[in-house]
């Protein structure tokens, strides 16, 4: 029998990664607020000498393992209880990489990526060293969505997804491969999104309210990518905060298979955005709560103008998010 996915799973992603901002917050904002998530890793320039008299914070750091263990394992507890209808049976694997026009694999990209971006700043803060700060963070991105991806597995409703696994390593290999290649975050995904009345033509699939529709419908998200200039050519007369930015989104889709969709009437179709960005962490101030901040929002694309670009042509947007 073929397996069917019931309803969106991206919305587990984002409520993941809600949760891990909480964790954050729980925890002891570091004496230097940061730049950009891996930016500030540049304050490794340290002696070696200096960096053996400081040794890491060990209490913190047992802390921290203790919070994100128990946030991990709350987490697979209260989604095997109340996510899964149906008991958990055989296991079974699902190629859905065709569905919502990979719509969901963006969010499971973005979800690894902002989770491992998270971790390393928050390991950052017991002092330990670059390399095990930046390997917590990578391993964190995929290690929080696995077990996921393997309930799903057991599932009669969803499934096991290599795509949903591939989309989790990438994000952090993402951001990971950043810091291996030019020792900072250059390109930062980043999220917007918009209400769309198809919500209400199936409200058990895309939300029944706007909470729901914030975290289940495809068709009001966009997943961007944002990159200053002034990262890539250090020489030219450009503020290092503005960003050009591009996006990914898609419209009248109400049902994972798009053929479904159309059988319903509507015709699916992908969007493509460029438009432009500030990348908050750049903003120089002395204040470490707005610093801080701009850590967290720099996840989210700013509204701004955008260029819209389908199979419908090209659209000018003048405040899009």
């Amino acid at each position: 029998m073929a397996v069917t996915s019931i309803r969106p799973q991206g919305d587990r992603m984002r409520f993941i990664y809600i949760l891990f901002i909480f964790l954050y917050l729980l925890m002891p904002v570091a004496g230097n607020a940061q730049e950009d998530s891996l930016s500030i890793i540049k304050a490794d320039t340290l002696s070696k000498d200096s960096m053996r008299s400081e040794r890491p914070n060990y209490a913190l750091l047992r802390g921290i393992f203790a919070a994100q263990s128990g946030l991990y394992l709350g987490t697979i507890y209260g989604l095997s209880r109340s996510w899964y209808k149906n008991p958990l049976t055989h296991f079974t694997v699902k190629d859905d990489t065709g569905e919502w026009l990979q719509m969901d694999k963006m969010g499971h990209l973005y979800t690894s990526y902002q989770i491992a971006r998270h971790t390393a700043e928050l390991y950052k803060k017991t002092g330990i060293s670059k390399r095990q700060m930046l390997v917590y963070g990578a391993i964190s991105g995929i290690i929080f969505q696995t077990p996921i991806e393997i309930l799903d597995g057991f599932s009669p409703d969803y499934g096991f997804s290599p795509g949903d696994m591939v989309a989790n390593i990438s994000g952090s290999v993402l951001y990971l491969g950043q810091i291996a290649l030019w020792d900072e975050v250059r390109i930062q995904p980043k999220f917007s999104f918009h209400y769309t009345s198809l919500s209400r033509v199936r409200p058990e699939l895309l939300g029944s309210n706007r909470y729901e529709s914030w975290l289940k419908d495809y068709n009001g998200q966009t997943y961007w990518f944002s990159a200053s200039p002034k990262s890539f050519f250090r020489g030219m007369n450009w503020p290092a905060w503005l960003c050009f930015s591009v996006g990914y989104g898609i419209h009248d889709m109400i049902s994972a298979e798009r053929e479904t969709s159309i059988e319903r009437g509507y015709r699916p179709y992908r969007q493509y955005y460029f438009s432009l960005d500030i990348d908050l962490t750049k903003i120089k101030t002395k204040s470490k709560f707005v610093r801080t901040l701009g850590f967290f929002a720099n996840s989210i694309k700013i509204p701004a103008p955008a260029l819209q670009f389908s199979k419908k042509g090209i659209d000018f947007k003048p405040f899009y998010f």
